[in-house]
């Protein structure tokens, strides 16, 4: 019987295939829609008509018109509607808000998701992926299966009040159609319990019963979080690797962070040929992009999901006034800050992520870091892309495993240089860490040739400092700042010594 619904879903995805040939063929023609629709449903909300919307013409009227947003200038109007108040940034009462990690004055950041939002960016995007997937592997038995869900949690605003907020994962779990619920796994009490722990112990409950491990076959979520998963499945049951209890598992959807410092790990999990991995960008902002072809590492960007697009030059980001450009206006192997405006109301908003484009004919990214996670003390501007490359590559030419990481900047002291130190948890340790540390700076500056100029004779820069932790030491630290979960990710890298000093103390404090 499920072989006969997975036959089905196979046909609906080779249907709808065109919506993704529309984006590689016509990408241009889809963005101008979108920019006229989202401008034209909102001219009547109040942010509309403070910005004269019915009068925007072109995409410099826009510009001109709309100065681009961080969260700070959006968070009043936000607010508002999370009080219910109607057509504010976008027509209508907007009932669900996903919870983002928060900025320099809040713990967390309320994104809206309208109900066109919702179906047409977040859901719209998830048929998209598997549309890709089939695609890519016609021979796919995902829907004969069991799809393993790590989700977050939601909660009520306020008593009596229609209006939740949660992870974005959460409010997708629970406004899932009802006829694909039957193809999930675990029942969506357990989904979308609040307590972690608890959460993760009846999912290998479930995970382990040996009627549902032998039916799943795809597991989706963040790397941290889905290893953390894995080893309690091993613990559980004694077992080597993820495949020895789901024998039937096909695919690992992957997102939120990079997949490549925990690409060994995975393969240790599931070692096989036969998994496939497929990357996408869903944030809470919205569903961006997806893996088009197995045997690449970057994305088709999304252009038909009610999302317009512009990216911002890395010479913009800290510019008063700064200029942003279309997706014509884009090059190749150039990192850009992304901003969207989109059909939940966010205007030109910057939402700190940034990209490169890979390909032009059709549009692919990678995700290169944050706009708060690079480290430019010393103008090295090293972004996260290149802290992942080149320790992977490292571990690769020792023959160990990294499982996290962090970076922060030394800072000149006196007549010391600066330089930066790195904290990394390995799963395998070198035997001689000195010799990995003089690697690893050897090869982020064959990587970033920025690094390469300041480490020159050690005229600016000084070799970088290594300090390894026990394992183990990452996720206790985030489940100590309240962050443990799958919606948190760990800061890679950052211009301040903050997360390195918090992590040195954590470091020290559990010596003892």
């Amino acid at each position: 019987m499920r072989k006969s619904f997975n036959a089905l879903f196979k046909k609906y995805y080779q249907f709808r295939y065109r919506r993704l040939d529309a984006m590689v063929n016509t990408p241009l023609d889809l963005q101008q829609q979108w920019f006229e629709s989202l401008l034209y449903d909102a001219q009547h909300t109040e942010w509309g008509q403070t910005h004269g919307y019915s009068s925007i013409k072109t995409y410099a009227d826009f510009c001109r018109k709309v100065p681009i947003q961080d969260y700070e200038g959006l968070k009043p109007y936000i607010s508002r509607m999370m009080e219910g108040e109607p057509d504010v940034l976008w027509p209508g009462q907007t009932l669900l808000f996903s919870k983002s990690s928060g900025t320099t004055n809040d713990k967390s950041k309320f994104i809206p998701v309208s109900d066109q939002n919702f179906r047409n960016c977040h859901i719209q995007g998830t048929w998209d992926t598997m549309t890709a997937y089939y695609n890519e592997h016609p021979d796919s038995l995902i829907f004969a299966g069991k799809n393993f869900v790590m989700g977050g949690s939601y909660q009520q605003y306020k008593p009596e009040s229609p209006i939740i907020f949660g992870d974005v994962s959460a409010l997708m779990i629970k406004n899932m159609p009802i006829i694909a619920r039957p193809f999930f796994e675990p029942d969506f009490d357990i989904c979308l319990m609040a307590e972690w722990e608890l959460k993760l112990e009846k999912m290998v409950d479930v995970g382990t019963d040996p009627k549902i491990a032998s039916e799943v076959t795809m597991v989706g979520g963040v790397p941290t979080w889905v290893i953390v998963l894995f080893r309690k499945l091993l613990e559980r049951t004694g077992k080597d690797n993820i495949l020895e209890i789901w024998p039937n598992f096909e695919a690992f959807i992957h997102g939120g962070v990079g997949m490549a410092p925990y690409r060994k790990q995975m393969q240790r999990f599931l070692p096989s040929e036969k998994v496939n991995y497929h990357e996408v960008y869903n944030a809470s902002e919205g569903y961006f992009a997806t893996q088009l072809n197995k045997e690449d590492d970057d994305m088709l960007l999304l252009l038909n999901n009610g999302v317009f697009y512009e990216f911002l030059p890395v010479e913009e980001w800290n510019s008063d006034d700064p200029q942003a450009i279309p997706l014509e206006g884009v090059e190749l192997n150039k990192v850009y800050a992304l901003i969207i405006s989109t059909n939940a109301g966010l205007w030109r908003y910057q939402i700190g992520d940034t990209v490169k484009f890979t390909s032009l004919q059709p549009y692919k990214i990678q995700i290169t870091g944050r706009t708060q996670q690079f480290i430019n003390t010393f103008g090295e501007e090293v972004m996260v892309a290149n802290t992942d490359k080149a320790l992977v590559k490292t571990c690769r030419q020792f023959e160990v495993a990294a499982s996290e990481y962090t970076v922060g900047p030394v800072y000149f002291q006196n007549d010391e240089k600066g330089g930066h130190e790195w904290l990394i948890e390995f799963e395998k340790e070198p035997t001689d860490i000195n010799e990995f540390a003089n690697q690893l700076d050897l090869n982020l500056q064959m990587i970033n040739s920025d690094y390469e100029a300041k480490r020159y004779k050690d005229l600016a820069l000084t070799r970088l400092r290594l300090h390894p932790v026990p394992t183990g030491t990452f996720l206790n630290w985030m489940r100590s700042r309240g962050k443990f979960g799958n919606q948190n990710k760990i800061p890679r890298l950052s211009n301040s010594r903050e997360y390195l000093n918090e992590l040195l103390r954590f470091r020290d404090v559990t010596r003892q």
